[in-house]
């Protein structure tokens, strides 16, 4: 490993102050020749002010971020314009200039947009200012006392599977990792997780090292009251940590959690989804690093709302190509896609390099949502993905460059939590949904209560104060079907999940036939499905394909194998999800097609995970090369949280 001795201060750039300036100047030039709230009779006194507010932002901004940080937090950084307008609003009349309504938040906005656009046609990538106001800051918050042992900064690219990130690396997209894997300095690894390929699933594995009993997404608890119980939502994921933790996470030594789902039993926390309700930790002296900055917050809505006009872009050129497969993405999506790949980057990037400039923090944990998001809804090999994949490597990059400046050495280890594996959907194929498939192997009379979508699984789009009335009165009325249907289906990408609720114990194999006599041969034989599992009272667990039993406990298989090409490991993963008390009467995995290298989902997704097929099983870890790490095949995302933890007790030896 690497190791960088001989620590840096930032330098000034005065190519980089230059093109500071002249972005400012244009920037609010900008607002005044729209007319959109600025009055101004001279350019001379648009530059005069900049210089001014410049040196006011150099004395003053340190010292208002701290006073009003409890108000840039709360509003989630909106604050951060509304001070650096008032500051505009304010100084400008002493230039004969004014700034009124809607201009004092426009202007700053300009100012950063026109700043980040020359940046990138001159193509300036120095963040030196950024690194010298957040390392002044810091160091008034270091403990005296420097460790002399590194700290692991650990980055997730959400849904990145080994291949995919081997082609972005050959396509040139990811330069800072193909670097730091040229080095020689990290290994790169392909992993494989359990039976549920999602977030829930891996991460309470990589930060609890424990996912026991996590069939999917979501799943249906028939011995607690048919409750539904999934990786989402502010009251169940915090019961789902309680279940999965033993106090022993991969943060609780002196560790920080960055926009994760599970907390890895850290205090240090943003935006981690398992303690987002205790509005305690929201306040996290970590934010100082986003706002040490006047532009940094303005910076980043201008990046926010060009993502918007990308999306927006993209939306109507995918349908101008006729692009396969494809989804509606719809209006909701186009702030989703900008808030995941943007907001909450960039944020997680600004908190880390804070932790690090600060060096107390031992490891740090953090998601980066981005890739899968944009994957799942445009394609995992879309243009889409691999301009995601780029502005990835950009934050990987800030990161390693901070290293640099740091009191302390820090270790990486960039990483994902699963895969996707791309298709058109069951109901884009088949012409009907999955629930209305099942309904039609039922009696009609049967009550069914069915959940084909799991767009939560980003669960930094849901808030604890979008919660109003409606959001509530949805939920009961959710419940309450719950406890009315007599058949519940739920789907976690290409897998699917069916519940038998009159009965409150796992039908048997048997059962299943006797009651329902058309249900499992109508599934098996459907043409988009690859396999179901059942648990047979007399053979124990079974995977039946169309023409084709796998016994799982004997190992026999009568006729075709129906596990042909889910990989080595699919014996295992299915045993051990037969196990859960709380896996499904049916469970049932789409086909997978090997030469296309497509699953087809249940849920209306192009890119998806969650079952078994292709690459959302196969994900990877990037870690330093001097770590004690077996050759051994790591299967499970437990392992890789033993992995971590041995090494993180190492470097403290």
């Amino acid at each position: 490993m690497e190791v960088i001795n001989q620590k840096q201060t930032p330098k000034r750039n005065f190519k980089r102050s230059l093109i500071v300036f002249i972005g400012n100047v244009l920037g609010i030039y900008l607002i005044c020749f729209l007319g959109l709230g600025v009055e101004a009779r001279y350019l001379d006194d648009i530059i005069v002010l900049v210089l001014f507010i410049s040196l006011v932002n150099a004395i003053l901004w340190p010292i208002l971020t701290r006073i009003a940080m409890p108000f840039l937090v709360l509003t989630f950084g909106v604050g951060a314009l509304i001070l650096n307008g008032l500051l505009l609003q304010f100084f400008a009349p002493l230039f004969d200039i004014e700034i009124k309504g809607a201009a004092m938040i426009l202007a700053p906005l300009a100012m950063a947009a026109v700043t980040t656009i020359l940046s990138a046609l001159i193509t300036i990538d120095d963040d030196s200012s950024y690194y010298r106001s957040v390392l002044r800051d810091a160091e008034k918050k270091r403990k005296t006392e420097i460790k002399d042992y590194p700290g692991v900064i650990i980055v997730e690219i959400d849904g990145l599977a080994y291949e995919v990130l081997c082609e972005a690396i050959e396509r040139g997209e990811m330069p800072t990792m193909k670097n730091m894997i040229d080095s020689n300095h990290y290994t790169l690894r392909k992993w494989e997780t359990d039976l549920s390929s999602q977030t829930g699933a891996s991460q309470a594995g990589i930060l609890h090292g424990n996912n026991e009993g996590i069939v999917a997404f979501r799943w249906i608890e028939k011995s607690n009251g048919n409750q539904m119980m999934q990786c989402s939502g502010i009251s169940k994921v915090p019961e789902l940590e309680q279940r999965i933790s033993d106090g022993n996470g991969l943060l609780v030594d002196n560790g920080a959690s960055r926009s994760n789902l599970f907390s890895g039993d850290t205090d240090n926390v943003i935006f981690t989804f398992s303690k987002i309700m205790d509005f305690k930790k929201l306040y996290n002296k970590a934010w100082y690093s986003v706002f040490s900055n006047p532009s940094n917050f303005a910076r980043i809505i201008a990046l926010f709302l060009a993502d918007i006009i990308r999306e927006i872009w993209s939306q109507i050129t995918h349908s101008l190509r006729n692009v396969r497969p494809r989804i509606k993405r719809g209006i909701v999506y186009i702030p989703t896609r900008a808030a995941t790949n943007v907001f909450m980057r960039e944020i997680n990037t600004s908190t880390l390099i804070g932790d690090m400039m600060v060096g107390d923090v031992d490891v740090a944990y953090s998601t980066y949502l981005g890739y899968d998001e944009i994957a799942h809804h445009s394609g995992v090999r879309d243009s889409d993905a691999w301009f995601a994949l780029r502005e990835m490597d950009k934050q990987i990059k800030h990161l390693t460059d901070a290293n640099k400046y740091c009191p302390r050495d820090y270790q990486f280890v960039i990483q994902s939590d699963h895969g996707q594996t791309n298709g058109a959907t069951f109901t884009q194929r088949y012409g009907q949904t999955f629930e209305d498939f099942v309904k039609s192997l039922l009696p009609e009379d049967m009550t069914m209560f069915a959940k084909l979508s799991s767009d939560e699984d980003h669960f930094a789009g849901s808030s604890p104060f979008s919660r109003d009335k409606k959001k509530i009165k949805k939920e009961e009325k959710e419940q309450q079907e719950l406890s009315d249907s007599e058949v519940i289906v739920l789907a976690s990408g290409n897998l699917a999940m069916i519940y038998l609720t009159q009965w409150s114990q796992r039908l048997t194999y048997e059962e299943l036939n006797s009651y329902f006599p058309e249900l499992i041969p109508g599934i098996t034989n459907n043409e988009y499905v690859g396999f179901i599992l059942v648990k047979s009272q007399e053979h124990g667990d079974l995977a039946i394909g169309k023409n084709g039993t796998y016994y799982l406990d004997s190992g026999e298989i009568e006729g075709e194998n129906p596990l042909e090409g889910f990989g080595d490991n699919i014996v295992r993963h299915l045993k051990r999800t037969s196990s859960f008390e709380h896996t499904p009467d049916i469970l049932v995995n789409s086909f997978y097609d090997e030469e296309a290298d497509e699953v087809c989902a249940f849920e209306e997704l192009v890119g998806s995970h969650g079952g078994a097929g292709g690459d959302q099983s196969k994900p990877f870890i990037l870690y330093p090369s001097s770590w004690k790490v077996s050759d051994d095949e790591i299967i499970g995302a437990e392992n890789i949280y033993k992995l971590l933890k041995e090494n993180l007790a190492e470097l403290k030896k």
